[in-house]
């Protein structure tokens, strides 16, 4: 049984512990605020963006950019999305064996671009073909330190020796759930605008807008397409830097609440012991007396 000193050092440990990740629970939170709202304000200008590319892929209908050719082919490149620091329970660990599934289901063969240290370091560990990396970005990740790693991706691509580019990351939907995502980023799909109902009674929709292109469409979307890639690969990383902070205040707070519960366990074992101790103290005081009295009778 271990002595009573030997717990009260365990549980001034498991304290000191439990402010540790009681300070990470509330700087995650205060970052996940800021994070958060860098999401927001980028996801205007990736939809604005897309509006422009399908205006102008109507007006080029005729002319089939590289990125819009499909390839037959097994050879991938995989833009990997993850953390440079721990402690947010299984995010990377999600999003790396959605990467893998999704390559073993459609049985291809990768070479990796790594944004974030913990997916690098993984993928060095076994020894996987990594040929760009972008780590070490902070808490403010900015499009011109990830730029390197993307325009990497895009070579290989127009070099003919990659048939298609994945993007995976986390997703943010909530302060609770984070989603691992696989994205195809090449061959671009540029979806098609939907048309509005027109008739009587139906509501009159908006015009859209109308671009004049100079020169023209074709050298437009020549220089729009690789900018829309780069803004979705920076928008993923906001989305996976958003999604980080929320997982460490979560796995922060189970942590706290874990540290709680271990105290409270750890104290009512020193009650125990401690109660023993008096107990056997208090028998062998009894003990004492009796043997006392019965050497005098």
């Amino acid at each position: 049984m271990p002595s009573l000193r030997d717990i009260r050092g365990r549980i001034r440990s498991v304290q000191n512990t439990r402010k540790i990740t009681k300070a990470y629970q509330v700087v995650s939170a205060t970052k996940l605020r800021r994070a958060q709202q860098a999401v927001q304000t980028a996801r205007p200008y990736a939809e604005k963006m897309l509006e422009v590319l399908e205006t102008t892929s109507e007006r080029a209908t005729e002319y089939r950019h590289p990125f819009l050719e499909r390839r037959e082919g097994d050879r991938a490149v995989v833009i990997l999305v993850t953390t440079d620091k721990g402690l947010c329970g299984a995010l990377n660990v999600n999003a790396i064996r959605a990467a893998n599934r999704f390559l073993l289901d459609h049985r291809l063969k990768a070479r990796w671009v790594t944004i974030g240290r913990k997916g690098r370091d993984f993928l060095a560990r076994f020894g996987r073909d990594i040929i760009a990396d972008a780590s070490e970005l902070g808490d403010n990740p900015t499009f011109a330190a990830i730029l390197p790693a993307v325009t990497v991706a895009l070579q290989e691509y127009q070099k003919g020796e990659a048939d298609t580019v994945l993007l995976v990351f986390e997703k943010w939907i909530s302060t609770l759930r984070q989603e691992p995502t696989v994205r195809t980023l090449l061959p671009i799909e540029i979806p098609r605008r939907e048309e509005a109902p027109t008739g009587e009674g139906a509501a009159r929709p908006s015009a859209a807008a109308d671009y004049i292109y100079e020169p023209g469409p074709e050298e437009v979307l020549d220089a729009l397409l690789p900018r829309y890639v780069e803004s979705q690969v920076y928008q993923a990383v906001l989305e996976n830097k958003a999604s980080e902070h929320s997982a460490r205040m979560i796995a922060m707070q189970n942590a706290t609440d874990a540290a709680g519960e271990l105290i409270d366990s750890l104290t009512l074992f020193m009650n125990k012991v401690r109660q023993a101790m008096i107990t056997t103290e208090l028998m062998e005081i009894v003990g004492g007396a009796e043997a006392l009295r019965s050497s005098r009778d």
